[in-house]
C-alpha cells in the first residue's frame, strides 16, 4: 500500500506542478483608476487571419488599423502605450500576456472583430475576466453604442487566456461582425475605423481622468503607418523575433 501511495505521488505531483503553473491566480491589481500605460492589443496578425470574410477582409487587418489608431489617441492623450504588434506580424497568445504584465500600472485592450455563420447577426461586444476590468468593459461598450445605428450584444465575462492570466485590468473588444453585410463593410472603411478607435479611446481616457477630459483629434481619418521601431512598441526582450 504505501508503496502504491508513493508511486501516485510520484506520477501525479509533475501534473500539479504543471497545472499550478499555468492556472491563473484569479487576482488581478486594480489598477482601472490609477493606471499610466495602455497595452493595446491587435487581434491575430501574420499567418493568423482570425475571421476572413468577403464583406468585412481578413480580421487581422481590420484589427491591426482600429489598434493604430487607438495607440495615437492615447498617446495624443498624455497616456504611455505599449503594442503587443505593430505589423502584420504573428503574435502567439503567450507573448501577448507576458508583453501586457510586463508593464507596471497598466490595462490591457484587445481589438477584435467578431464573425458568424448567420449573416444577419451584427453588433458589439465588449468582454473581461477579472472583476477589475468591468467597469471599463462596461464603459467602452457604452461609448460603441453611441456610434449609428449600433446594436448592444452586451458585455460579458470570458475565460480568454489574455484576459485570465492578466495581472491588471484586461478587455477584449468585438468591434461588430465581419460576416454581417453592413459591418463588415463598415470596417473596410477608414473614417469607420478612427470612429471605433475614438469611441474606445473616449472610454479608457474617462475611466482614468472622469468625464468630459478627452478631446478626439482634429486628423483626418487616414490609413496610420505603423512604426517599426520607438516608443509605443513592446519592449525589445519582448518583441517578435
Amino acid at each position: 500500500m504505501r508503496q502504491l501511495i508513493q508511486r501516485t505521488l510520484v506520477f501525479s505531483l509533475p501534473a500539479l506542478l504543471a497545472a499550478c503553473a499555468t492556472a491563473p491566480t484569479g487576482v488581478t491589481k486594480n489598477t482601472s483608476k490609477t493606471f499610466k500605460t495602455v497595452v493595446v492589443d491587435a487581434g491575430h496578425g501574420g499567418k493568423d487571419n482570425g475571421a476572413y470574410r468577403r464583406f468585412g477582409g481578413a480580421e487581422k487587418l481590420a484589427t491591426l488599423d482600429v489598434a493604430n489608431r487607438l495607440e495615437r489617441k492615447l498617446r495624443e492623450s498624455q497616456l504611455k502605450t505599449v503594442m503587443t504588434r505593430s505589423s502584420d506580424v504573428f503574435i502567439p497568445l503567450d507573448r501577448r500576456v507576458a508583453i501586457e504584465n510586463a508593464e507596471k500600472n497598466s490595462i490591457f485592450v484587445s481589438i477584435h472583430f467578431n464573425d458568424s455563420r448567420r449573416r444577419g447577426i451584427h453588433g458589439f461586444e465588449t468582454y473581461y475576466h477579472s472583476v477589475s476590468g468591468t467597469e471599463l468593459a462596461n464603459r467602452i461598450q457604452a461609448k460603441l453604442m453611441t456610434i449609428p445605428h449600433s446594436a448592444n450584444r452586451g458585455v460579458h465575462m470570458a475565460n480568454f487566456r489574455v484576459l485570465r492570466l492578466a495581472t491588471y485590468p484586461a478587455v477584449l473588444v468585438e468591434c461588430g461582425f465581419l460576416s454581417n453585410r453592413r459591418e463588415g463593410g463598415e470596417a473596410r472603411d477608414a473614417e469607420y475605423r478612427e470612429l471605433l478607435a475614438d469611441r474606445i479611446a473616449e472610454a479608457i481616457i474617462e475611466q482614468r481622468y472622469g468625464p468630459g477630459v478627452y478631446h478626439a483629434s482634429a486628423e483626418a481619418a487616414t490609413q496610420p503607418q505603423p512604426p517599426s521601431e520607438g516608443p509605443g512598441l513592446a519592449p525589445s526582450t519582448l518583441q517578435h523575433d
